[in-house]
């Protein structure tokens, strides 16, 4: 006990040494849980910052998209409009009207060319459609180049 007492120093010293050993490994360990879940915190902002860009980019797109649409819509129902009233003509499956039985026959026996009813709704039909198709692929496409090939 008499050696005890007078090394009671290296005894104290060794347990200091120790102990702040094991407060480093704690701190280190503790040090490499907070970069990494830092680093992870980090790398979730950047994928939700991603998402936001590219979700403001598909409504950009959409948006235009969706403009030219309806202005293709507009310019078709403007030439639907004026088709119905005269200021143009279409020239498609026309037919043409034979007046009275009764008039002589000659070269004007024949009223003005028209198209029938169901070729003019026909046409406006696709015209409409095809605006339609091709916007759908145009929007698509830049779609797929700028968002889903990145």
């Amino acid at each position: 006990m008499k050696w005890l007492a007078d090394n009671w120093k290296v005894f104290a010293t060794a347990a200091l040494l120790l102990l702040c050993a094991g407060m480093a490994k704690t701190a280190s360990y503790y040090h490499g849980k907070f970069v990494s879940a830092d680093s992870l915190a980090t790398e979730r902002q950047e994928t939700i910052t991603d998402m936001q860009r590219r979700q403001q980019s598909v409504a950009a797109l959409d948006a235009k998209y969706t403009k030219e649409l309806a202005d293709a819509k507009a310019t078709i129902d403007q030439l639907h409009d004026d088709v119905a009233s005269g200021k143009r003509r279409l020239q498609l499956n026309a037919t043409c009207q034979k007046q009275s039985a009764t008039d002589t026959p000659g070269m004007d026996d024949a009223a003005t060319a028209r198209l029938t009813d169901a070729a003019q709704r026909d046409y406006f039909t696709l015209r409409e459609r095809i605006e339609i198709a091709g916007k759908q692929i145009a929007g698509l496409q830049q779609y797929i180049n700028e968002q889903c090939l990145k």
